[in-house]
């Protein structure tokens, strides 16, 4: 089942993690929307040994700017991820055309757009660590809105 849900990273810093979440989104038939300026050339080598031969596979589009990719989706609800504030991520009702937004490695998203959106998830944390890595977010964040939003197949 393909789904409807987009994955979006926000000026992503580390190749190996695009790379990685790029894996994700090809197993999971997710678009993936990159919003420059990249930290990195999609030809990066690390971001193509991270995404291995799934690059091909991987439904993905590259955005100038945060509000390009909103005017190209007009009515799609964003829905952002942050390391220390919003919702719980297994507490919050996705849907099945929820943009998941998750921002760059060394800093998060920027105030403005967390400001400029009400829907907000973040993943708990108990240790001693500031947050988790990208890829591992973004993964733990698609699985639980898709299991939510009936976008898992039914294997």
């Amino acid at each position: 089942m393909a789904s409807a849900m987009h994955l979006v990273l926000h000026t992503p810093e580390i190749p190996p993690n695009t790379g990685n979440v790029a894996r994700l989104c090809a197993a999971t038939r997710t678009p993936l929307h990159l919003i420059e300026p990249l930290g990195f050339s999609l030809e990066d080598r690390y971001l193509r040994r991270a995404g291995l031969d799934y690059w091909p596979h991987v439904d993905k589009a590259v955005w100038p700017d945060f509000a390009s990719y909103l005017a190209a989706y007009p009515g799609r609800r964003i829905v952002l991820a942050s390391a220390r504030q919003g919702q719980r991520y297994d507490r919050f009702a996705y849907t099945p055309d929820d943009s998941l937004i998750l921002g760059p490695e060394t800093r998060g998203l920027p105030e403005e757009i967390l400001a400029a959106h009400p829907h907000c998830v973040r993943l708990p944390i108990w240790g001693q660590v500031r947050s988790l890595n990208l890829s591992t977010a973004a993964g733990i964040l698609l699985y639980e809105a898709l299991r939510q939003s009936g976008g898992l197949p039914e294997e």
